[in-house]
């Protein structure tokens, strides 16, 4: 197993001054963002643009990943395959389609996504159409010998009323995934607030994690009372603050990282943990965030053995 990290947390740095800063810190992977440059939106970057990997940009790339000693674990586009305007749909589809030509010019083995959800329709129509839309890609990727990975990261914030828009968020839709052909890119957080046990919930399903995400999860129980599963509901100005649970880096959460680590080496896992930074703690500054990922790297290093 390789310690890595989602480059999305630093969108202001260049590939090169985070393999740098990646390479001198002990990191051995990048989880790289390939978002499209479409403005300043949250949770995202575009360290790889897809659509010009070709010729010297493709050589670029090589170069500075071989340069520094790290793999490129998986390209990173986490967007609405689902989403209910069909032009942004389409969009997202396609964009999916050139990270999977992307990471196959570079050998990267998965591309990470959200199934998403069309939050005007019910469940069982949405995997009826994820069926139709996914198809195509991932006989796309099995044919470009790279797997495509979905995180199970609820998305609460894309549901008018805060409920799941990702439908890839429980055991359950995992299995139907896994019949579509897709892998999971494992996150134990999400699993926490949901009332899932996030180890009990991996052991059964290892050997469809194809890529492995660290965030941890604070959560306020006094502050669950009040507001219900769900969250805030009167007052929600961000659509992203639930109000009783945050985001933290390894270590400074509940995840339980030695059972999580312990089960996916007792699987069989052999690829990538990422650390994806979304601690609002060590947030907002470079200086934060780079103080986070050493917090997560001191934290995970001694359970992760190359």
């Amino acid at each position: 197993m390789k310690l890595g990290f989602l480059t999305a947390c630093l969108p202001g740095w260049s590939l090169e001054e985070i393999a740098s800063w990646a390479s001198d810190r002990g990191y051995e992977a990048l989880e790289v963002a390939a978002w499209p440059a479409l403005g300043d939106r949250p949770f995202t970057a575009s360290h790889i643009d897809v659509t010009r990997l070709h010729g010297g940009e493709l050589d670029r790339v090589r170069e500075i990943t071989d340069r520094y000693g790290l793999t490129i674990s998986s390209l990173a586009f986490y967007d609405n395959n689902l989403h209910p305007d069909a032009d942004e749909r389409a969009a997202v589809n396609a964009h999916v389609r050139a990270c999977i030509d992307a990471a196959a010019a570079l050998g990267v083995p998965t591309v990470g996504t959200f199934i998403g959800r069309d939050w005007t329709r019910p469940v069982r129509e949405n995997l009826a159409d994820a069926e139709e839309i996914f198809k195509p890609i991932v006989d796309h990727a099995g044919e470009s010998g790279v797997k495509v990975v979905i995180e199970n990261c609820v998305m609460e914030g894309w549901h008018p009323d805060g409920y799941p828009g990702n439908l890839a968020y429980s055991p359950e839709l995992w299995e139907w995934m896994f019949a579509q052909g897709l892998y999971l890119n494992y996150d134990p957080s999400h699993l926490m607030w949901m009332g899932i046990d996030p180890v009990e919930a991996l052991r059964p399903y290892v050997d469809h994690v194809a890529h492995a995400q660290a965030k941890d999860i604070e959560l306020f129980a006094d502050r669950r009372n009040r507001f219900g599963w769900p969250g805030r509901a009167v007052v929600r100005e961000d659509p992203w603050d639930v109000g009783w649970w945050r985001y933290r880096v390894p270590g400074l959460g509940q995840v339980d990282w030695v059972r999580v680590i312990d089960v996916l080496y007792e699987g069989g896992f052999d690829g990538v943990l990422s650390v994806e930074h979304e601690d609002p703690q060590w947030g907002g500054t470079d200086d934060k965030i780079l103080t986070g990922l050493e917090i997560a790297y001191r934290t995970l290093r001694p359970h992760v053995v190359a």
